[in-house]
């Protein structure tokens, strides 16, 4: 294992349980902070995890979705995303040159000389969140149906901050229901889940904590939304500490967007008014690094109750 410069305690924790999860063969590494390779012993995990969600959620009659992890430029660029995130945004290029083009290209590539410039951007951006390409779907149909929209959405997502903490991968995969309809409607949906993602992740004898929460926006302007979003209480997040116990990961978290989606994307209820949404996300890696971190590596050692309840 390569050495490093010594860190904080907390990046030093960090990097151990990252080292333990490779030496264990549970994670693969590439060279990238943050870019991993999983396992089928951590796939399994994710995957009868994914499953557990589905049978504390599927009965709500959800739409189910399932996009790639791209996003149309187009929609990536009306969603606001680069407003107050452009640190994490990812785009996708492509060389698109002719043939003078490409050997320049190639000589570069020999010579060891910055080659990325030849690339241009295409139409297709990472998907930031699983929720992204879910409203203007919704949209598309036009007004919601009286008792709004239910969608069950599950992708790859992209973030642009490498890391040595596992538990932020620049590629991850998220989990989500969405909710669209009257305030109160998604209100009463953020709620509920606030009450069944501690009782989901209590089944798994994990220490959970639920707390308020803000996105990482950026700059100063994103100070003042951070302090919007905490005073309005927008955001709440499940906790569960996994490489730091001073500082906690962020497993679930429970979004109110109000009617930003809905203005953006003019979504509209019955009666003509602005569509309101809500989200419960399940991050699920960090997830399954909760699980390994608290009930060791070896899944068989597992309590058996735990393996109750992900295996049956």
């Amino acid at each position: 294992m390569d050495m490093r410069a010594e860190g904080t305690p907390v990046e030093n924790g960090q990097a151990a349980f990252r080292d333990a999860l490779i030496a264990a063969g549970l994670l693969i590494p590439t060279g990238v902070d943050g870019l991993y390779g999983r396992s089928g012993v951590f796939e399994d995990v994710v995957e009868r995890f994914n499953d557990l969600i589905t049978t504390w959620g599927g009965g709500d009659g959800a739409d189910v979705m399932r996009f790639p992890p791209g996003v149309a430029r187009h929609q990536f660029e009306q969603s606001g995303y680069l407003k107050s995130f452009p640190h994490l945004a990812g785009t996708v290029h492509a060389f698109k040159g002719d043939e003078r083009a490409h050997q320049s290209l190639l000589r570069r590539l020999e010579e060891g000389d910055e080659w990325t410039d030849a690339q241009m951007a295409t139409n297709v951006v990472l998907t930031p969140a699983a929720c992204y390409p879910v409203y203007p779907t919704i949209a598309e149909r036009g007004p919601l149906p009286a008792d709004g929209a239910l969608v069950d959405v599950y992708s790859y997502c992209f973030r642009h901050e490498p890391s040595l903490d596992p538990a932020r991968m620049q590629l991850f995969r998220m989990r989500e229901y969405v909710c669209v309809g009257t305030p109160e409607q998604v209100m009463e949906f953020r709620q509920s889940w606030v009450e069944r993602g501690r009782a989901l992740m209590e089944s798994l004898a994990l220490p959970v904590a639920v707390d308020l929460a803000n996105d990482p926006f950026f700059g100063r302007a994103g100070r003042m939304l951070a302090a919007s979003q905490r005073d309005q209480g927008l955001k709440f997040e499940l906790l569960i500490p996994i490489a730091s116990a001073e500082q906690p990961t962020a497993c679930l978290s429970f979004n109110y967007h109000q009617d930003h989606f809905g203005l953006l994307w003019d979504l509209r209820t019955p009666d003509g008014a602005v569509a309101h949404t809500a989200c419960v996300g399940f991050g699920m890696e960090r997830v399954a690094l909760a699980l390994f971190r608290h009930h060791g590596f070896d899944v068989k050692a597992w309590p058996a109750a735990v393996r109750a309840v992900l295996w049956g």
